[in-house]
Order: structure tokens, then C-alpha cells, then sequence
């Protein structure tokens, strides 16, 4: 049905390029792009069948974004690169007439504050380009955030009470390692955490929230309150919910890793002077860390992520639990990838085939819940990450 850029080559990416290339009735030309073409060629490779068309770009350069555009010609950009490039992506994308989907919001690199209102402010501009842009279509934000349209839609009158968890219960064999790009995953991390209550957010220190929560087929894991993008444009979207918080598990070891790290400055965003070179501490710790895309081949277990909501429906309390189970093992033997990589991915595929089928087509920008969750949830499913619904349950929040 038309042509894509895949903008990013590493455990996403490889994901998406895996799922595009499964579907060649909907992604008719796939081209993989990013800063180190290398990566792009071995993804490539691993696809196989001349699929997929590779190329160097640097997302942060306008410039050269556009000139790949006008070289390919998209219909659709899904960015899957750093969230630090969104603005420069989506300004690209307007330059040259190309819709455009991502998996993060923009977030600026001498900040760590995750936040919409800068793509927010891009609405007038794609609106009156004719465009169409998908933000937040990985799991969370993505498939969480469409879990809670399909929600609103079918099964209550009025949701009260959302709570999203989020547990990474697999094992990688590394005494630490993050599960996506090190700098964006300490950085979201070691911030404070917030959440939605009566009409206001609340703000707590770093991991201050916390209780097991048991996870499907996994069992009781020690889960911690923190902020997470979603949050900000589901409370604006579903205006009935009384609080709204984002639930994750961690280990006590990789606590432990988080707060030897930032006590030695080693989590700093900020640069420092090392030896007449400037350098970003977390930037260094990014470069020796274990490469995310590069866990899955050891990794166990599987991952669990839902939403818990409780409210109205025919004038009854209702609660109501929605998630999947996604294994490591089985997303590795099919795409290369670990399953972390594997749910953020896929959303991402099935939504630009929302977009190529003329089923989430929109002149502006929106978040994924504002539109139909069903036909996304129905190829989800086909795609690889069924999902699972219990009615009148304890959702222990």
C-alpha cells in the first residue's frame, strides 16, 4: 500500500524492519536509515530477500533528513531513533510532505523532562500540511494507552481509576544492563516520580511508592511509582479519571547499580571537562554499558504490562484488567531482538498499518487513544502480542 523510512537501527528497529518485511501487501518499500549504515546493512541481511533498502542519515541534521525524504519518498516516517530527534524528524517530515509515527516523546538532551507540549505545538502545522502524526505507538506509551481507549469504549461508562504496570520479569545474565538506550532509560528513571490525583499531579522522590504487584503467569514483583509520558495525555483524554499512576518493577540489584551510579556523578546529563575533552558522564556510561540490542540471545523470562482500571458501567462498580505476556526467548527467535524491543516494535508496525489502510488517518497530531483502538488491537494480536482481559478481578491498587 505504499512506502516507509524506518528512521533508527537498533533494537526497535530491528523490529520493526523484521515485521514490516512480514507484511509486503501493506509496506510495498521498506528503507532503514540511520547514522552508522553498518547496522542498517546487518539488519538487512538478517531480513533477507532484498526487502529492505538501507541508508546513512544523521537524524539530527534537517538537512540531510530531508534529502533522504526527497531521495525515497515515503508515505510514512516511523521514527525509532532517539527521542532527543523527534522535532528535527517531524520538521523534516513537514518540508517534505511525509506523515510521520514515533514511540517517545521529544525530550530535550539537557533536560531530562519527558513532556508533550513541544509536539503538541505542531498540530497547526500538520494539520495544514494535510499530515498525519502518530505519537507515543510503542507498548508504554502506545498499546497501554490504546488498552485504555478499547476500555472507554466497550466497557465502562466512566473509568475512575488507571493504573498501568509495567513488569520486566526476564533475566539477561549481565549484573547490569538497561533494556533500551541507557541514557533514555536511567535518565526516565532516576527522575522524580508523578502521578494524576484530583485534578492535579503529584510529585514523590525517585522510587518513594512502592508494592508487590503480581503479574500474570510471573507473580509477585516489588513495583515502584514513576512518571511516564502516557500519563500526561490520558488524564487530558479521559478527563473522568480520579488518578492516574504508572507502576514499574525493578530488581534490588539494579536499584542498588542506579544509586551507586548517580552517587558518582556517572548519571549526569550535564558535560564535564576530562582531560582538555568535553564529555557527557551518562553519554560515557552509555558507551560501556551492554548494547540493548545485543541482550537477547541469553535472555529468560518474559515481560507483563497492563492497565488496571476500575470504574462505571450501568451505574455498578466494575474493574477491569487488560495486558500481555510477551517472552524474550520467543521475540528473539524471531527477530533477533529481546522482548522489550520485541513490544515496543510491533505496536509501532501495526500502527502505520493503521495508517497505510486509511484506519488512523488524521490531518494534525494525536496521541494513539484518540483513535479507534479496535482494528489496532485486533492485528495486534495477529501480529504477535495477544492479549488478555479479567473482569471484576483485584487489582491489588
Amino acid at each position: 500500500m505504499g512506502k516507509i523510512l524506518i528512521i533508527g537501527a537498533g533494537g526497535v528497529g530491528t523490529v520493526v524492519a523484521h515485521k514490516a518485511a512480514q507484511n509486503p501487501a501493506v509496506f510495498t518499500e521498506i528503507m532503514l536509515a540511520s547514522r552508522t549504515k553498518a547496522k542498517c546493512d546487518a539488519i538487512a541481511a538478517a531480513v533477507g530477500g532484498n526487502r529492505i533498502k538501507t541508508a546513512q542519515v544523521d537524524a539530527d541534521n534537517v538537512g540531510e533528513l530531508v534529502e533522504l525524504m526527497n531521495s525515497f519518498k515515503p508515505d510514512l516516517v516511523i521514527n525509532v531513533a532517539l527521542p532527543y530527534q523527534d522535532l528535527t524528524i517531524m520538521d523534516a517530515c513537514l518540508e517534505c510532505g511525509v506523515n510521520y509515527l514515533d514511540t517517545a516523546n521529544y525530550e530535550p538532551r539537557d533536560e531530562a523532562k519527558f513532556e508533550y507540549k513541544w509536539q503538541w505545538a505542531y498540530r497547526d502545522k500538520f494539520e495544514k500540511a494535510g499530515l498525519t502524526a502518530i505519537l507515543g505507538c510503542g507498548f508504554d506509551p502506545g498499546v497501554t494507552s490504546v488498552f485504555t481507549a478499547y476500555a472507554a469504549k466497550h466497557h465502562f461508562d466512566e473509568m475512575h481509576y488507571l493504573d498501568i504496570v509495567d513488569c520486566n520479569a526476564g533475566d539477561h545474565g549481565k549484573a547490569f544492563a538497561t533494556n533500551f538506550n541507557p541514557e533514555i532509560n536511567i535518565r526516565e528513571v532516576t527522575q522524580k516520580g508523578r502521578y494524576w490525583e484530583n485534578g492535579k499531579w503529584v510529585t514523590t522522590e525517585p522510587h518513594e511508592i512502592h508494592k508487590p504487584l503480581t503479574y500474570p503467569c510471573i507473580g509477585p514483583k516489588e513495583s515502584y511509582v514513576i512518571y511516564h509520558e502516557e500519563l500526561e495525555s490520558l488524564v487530558k483524554n479521559y478527563p473522568t479519571l480520579k488518578r492516574a499512576r504508572f507502576w514499574m518493577t525493578f530488581g534490588q540489584e539494579y536499584l542498588t547499580h542506579l544509586r551507586v551510579i548517580q552517587n558518582i556523578g556517572m548519571a549526569r546529563i550535564d558535560p564535564i571537562l576530562y582531560n582538555g575533552v568535553e564529555i557527557v558522564p551518562i553519554q560515557f556510561l552509555k558507551a560501556v554499558l551492554p548494547d540493548p540490542g545485543e541482550l537477547g540471545e541469553n535472555y529468560t523470562g518474559e515481560t507483563s504490562i497492563g492497565c488496571r482500571i476500575r470504574g462505571i458501567k450501568d451505574g455498578k462498580e466494575r474493574t477491569y484488567y487488560i495486558y500481555n505476556n510477551c517472552s524474550h526467548q520467543a521475540a528473539y527467535r524471531e527477530t533477533g531482538a529481546q522482548g522489550v524491543s520485541y513490544t515496543t516494535g510491533v505496536p509501532a508496525t501495526v500502527g502505520a498499518m493503521m495508517f497505510m489502510q486509511g484506519l488512523w488517518k488524521k490531518q494534525g497530531v494525536f496521541n494513539v487513544e484518540e483513535f479507534d483502538p479496535d482494528p489496532f488491537l485486533s492485528e495486534l494480536a495477529k501480529q504477535g502480542l495477544p492479549w488478555t482481559e479479567l473482569f471484576d478481578v483485584d487489582l491489588e491498587v
